[in-house]
């Protein structure tokens, strides 16, 4: 059996429950509708042989709706083949159910994104922080949680302090018409706004062919 195969046999199973299967670079996945529904999708792609999670990813969607997006890594160990399982979950609601009782591998999975990005997950046996500290007032890895990080502190207990970044932060966006254009420099979280022309122009000093609005300045002759 093929991953395309096995994504058409749980597509088959849950129906309209299901979009895809969709392909990209060589990846299967199949988006689900309804996020409760999770639960029972992992049970039966589980019966069908993907024996092992490789991992739960989550994305924050920020600025749309809905805002997070829950990425499952499905494997099987025997054939090797991988389909991922995707659902949408808003901020209002920012739970879903554990799959822990398919996978116990789930466990410390669903606390990291708990404790990064906030998102609950119902029937979990022991949800809590894995990497930060019980009482930390934010999640990480948020979009709008600043790269240099917050000031915390929990007297006893532990604090943070915002991280010097020399300059920085220095953030790397997708687009752009070359590397220099990707490359990593100091981009405000204001101008960090999806189609911005200025994060896209190349630095000053260097040519960008694809942006006339950034060529080079002339060299003066000495």
């Amino acid at each position: 059996m093929t991953a395309l195969e096995a994504a058409n046999s749980v597509k088959t199973k849950f129906g309209d429950l299901l979009t895809g299967p969709f392909e990209f670079r060589g990846d299967v996945s199949l988006q689900v509708a309804d996020a409760q529904k999770i639960g029972e999708v992992c049970g039966f792609a589980k019966t069908i042989g993907f024996n092992y999670l490789v991992d739960i990813s989550s994305v924050d969607n920020y600025g749309e709706d809905p805002r997070w997006t829950v990425v499952y890594h499905l494997r099987n160990i025997v054939t090797g083949i991988e389909i991922r399982l995707k659902t949408d979950v808003s901020e209002e609601k920012s739970e879903l159910p554990s799959v822990t009782g398919t996978w116990r591998t789930a466990n410390w999975h669903e606390r990291e994104i708990y404790d990064m990005m906030g998102i609950r997950f119902s029937g979990h046996p022991d949800l809590r922080r894995i990497l930060m500290w019980e009482g930390y007032p934010h999640h990480p890895l948020r979009k709008d949680f600043p790269l240099a990080g917050k000031p915390t502190d929990l007297p006893g207990v532990a604090f943070t302090r915002i991280t010097p970044l020399e300059g920085g932060p220095f953030v790397t966006v997708a687009g752009g018409s070359d590397s220099i254009a990707r490359e990593p420099r100091v981009r405000l979280p204001e101008e960090i706004d999806g189609e911005a022309p200025a994060r896209l122009a190349a630095p000053a000093g260097k040519a960008d062919p694809g942006n006339p609005a950034a060529q080079s300045e002339p060299l003066e002759k000495k």
